[in-house]
C-alpha cells in the first residue's frame, strides 16, 4: 500500500483523511513525498472535478520503487517517449494534461472517412508531435494502469473495472481546449435490470452529437466488440456491454480494417480468452444511428493486458503463472518494426530487468536494432528469442515477489512446447503474426 508523506505526518494511500491532507497540500502549493524510497519521491497534488488526486512528477516515474503505483520505466522502452513532451504535455499547475491527436473530433459533409488510423502510412511516422487513435487508446490504457500486473490482481478485473478507470485516466486530459471526458463514451456493464436507464444515460451523453447539423461533431468510443459482422447495407461492430447500439461501419472502412489489423484480427479469432478492444471516432446520423468515421483495435488478454503476437502471450502467461509484477510496454505511434521491450519486470532489485521477445524468422535489421536499444539503455535486459527454448527468468528479488512454484516451473515447460509448435506452424505456413 502507498504511503505518502505531509511535513511529519504519513498517510497511506487509502487512509479515509487523505483527501483533506491533499487539499491542503493543495492549497498551499506542497509537494508530498512518495515513501516507496527511503528519501521519498516528490509528487504533486491536481484537483480533478471535487476531487483531489496525488500525481507522480513529469520525469519522475524512475526514481519510485519498482513495486510502485508510480513507477514508471525509461519511456524508451516503449512508444511513451516519442510522444512525450510533444503530444502528451502535463501542467503540474493546474494538473491539466494537453493532449495533441491527430484526428479529427468533427466532420464536414464534404469530407470522407479516413482510414483506420495506425494505416501504413501513419505507422511510419516518428515526429511523435501528435497521438494517433492507436496511440490515444494505449495512453489511457496505461494511464489507467491496465498495462500493470501483479498476482493480486488475478480475478479482480472485469469490464467494470476497466471501464471505471478509463474514465478516470480521461480526466484532467484536454484536447483543443475541450476535456477530453466529454468527447468520450465507454459502455456501462450491461444489466438488464437497468437497461432503460443505460439507454437513457447514453442518449444523454450523446446529445451535442445529435444537435450538431453542418459541421458533424464526433466522440471517441471505446468498448469490448463482441462481433464485427455484415449488415444489411455494410458492416458493423456490436460491442458487449451495448447489444442494441452498433457501431456502423463502411463497406470501403471495413475493408481497410481487415488489412491494416489483421494481424490483431487473426490473434482474437485464434486465442479464446483474448478481447478485441476498439477505439473509434464516431457520429449520429439523423436517426440516430452511430457510424464510425476512424478505427483501430488492440488485442489484450483474459487479464486486459495488451499483447502483439502469440509469443507476447506466451511471455504474459509465463509471468502471471509465476506470480511476477510487471509493466507492459506499448507502441503508441511507434511503427510495427520499432523494437519496444515486451515487459519491464517490477520485481527484481537493484534495477527492473527489461524482457524482450523476438519472435521467429525476423530479418538482421531489426535484430541490430534490438541490439542498438539494448546498448543505448541502462536496464538490464533479458531475452527470448522465440524459435529457441524460453531461458529462465530473472528471479524475484523483492520482498513481497512470490518464489516461483512447482506449477510455475512445469508452466514454463508448457510455454516452451507451446512456442514451438507455433514456430513450426509459421514454418509450415505464412504466419499470421
Amino acid at each position: 500500500m502507498s504511503e505518502f508523506r505531509f511535513d511529519d505526518v504519513i498517510v497511506a494511500a487509502n487512509a479515509t483523511d487523505l483527501q483533506a491532507y491533499l487539499a491542503d497540500a493543495h492549497g498551499e502549493k506542497f509537494r508530498p513525498l512518495c515513501m516507496c524510497t527511503p528519501v521519498g519521491v516528490s509528487m504533486y497534488v491536481a484537483k480533478v472535478g471535487e476531487h483531489y488526486v496525488i500525481k507522480r512528477m513529469p520525469n519522475t516515474g524512475g526514481l519510485h520503487a519498482p513495486d510502485c503505483g508510480s513507477y514508471e520505466p525509461p519511456a524508451e522502452l516503449s512508444g511513451l517517449g516519442e510522444v512525450k513532451g510533444e503530444a502528451i504535455r502535463e501542467n503540474i499547475e493546474d494538473g491539466i494534461t494537453t493532449l495533441k491527436l491527430d484526428f479529427s473530433l468533427s466532420k464536414s459533409g464534404t469530407r470522407t472517412a479516413p482510414a483506420p488510423s495506425g494505416e501504413a502510412a501513419d505507422a511510419v511516422r516518428t515526429d511523435g508531435a501528435k497521438l494517433t487513435l492507436r496511440g490515444t487508446l494505449h495512453y489511457l490504457w496505461e494511464e489507467a494502469g491496465l498495462n500493470r500486473w501483479y498476482p493480486a490482481m488475478t480475478g479482480k478485473r472485469s469490464w467494470y473495472i476497466v471501464r471505471k478507470y478509463v474514465l478516470q485516466a480521461a480526466a484532467g486530459k484536454v484536447s483543443r481546449g475541450e476535456p477530453l471526458g466529454r468527447w468520450l463514451y465507454v459502455p456501462e456493464s450491461f444489466s438488464a435490470e437497468h437497461a432503460a436507464g443505460i439507454t437513457q444515460r447514453r442518449i444523454a451523453h450523446m446529445a451535442e452529437l445529435a444537435a450538431s447539423k453542418k459541421t458533424r461533431k464526433l466522440m471517441i468510443a471505446i468498448g469490448e466488440a463482441k462481433e464485427i459482422v455484415e449488415s444489411r447495407y455494410g458492416f458493423k461492430i456490436v460491442a458487449k456491454h451495448l447489444p442494441d447500439f452498433p457501431f456502423m461501419l463502411s463497406d470501403d472502412l471495413h475493408r481497410r480494417l481487415q488489412k491494416r489489423f489483421v494481424n490483431e484480427l487473426a490473434l482474437w479469432d485464434s486465442i479464446e480468452d483474448s478481447h478485441l478492444v476498439f477505439i473509434a471516432t464516431f457520429g449520429l446520423m439523423p436517426t440516430g444511428i452511430a457510424s464510425i468515421e476512424t478505427l483501430a483495435v488492440m488485442v489484450v488478454s483474459a487479464n486486459w493486458i495488451p499483447f502483439e503476437h502469440a509469443y507476447d502471450k506466451l511471455m504474459l502467461d509465463a509471468l502471471t503463472a509465476h506470480k511476477r509484477r510487471f509493466v507492459k510496454g506499448l507502441r503508441y505511434n511507434l511503427a510495427e518494426n520499432k523494437p519496444l521491450a515486451c515487459v519491464v519486470l517490477a520485481d527484481v532489485l537493484p534495477k527492473p530487468v527489461a524482457l524482450y521477445v523476438q519472435p521467429p524468422g525476423v530479418e538482421q535489421e531489426d535484430e541490430d536494432a534490438l541490439s542498438g536499444l539494448i546498448e543505448e539503455s541502462d536496464m538490464p535486459s533479458w531475452i527470448w528469442r522465440a524459435g529457441e527454448e524460453m531461458p529462465e527468468l530473472p528471479a524475484p528479488t523483492l520482498a513481497r515477489a512470490a518464489r516461483p512454484s512447482t506449477r510455475a516451473v512445469a508452466t514454463l515447460d508448457e510455454v516452451n512446447a507451446a512456442a514451438a509448435d507455433a514456430a513450426a506452424l509459421s514454418a509450415g505456413e505464412k504466419s499470421a503474426w
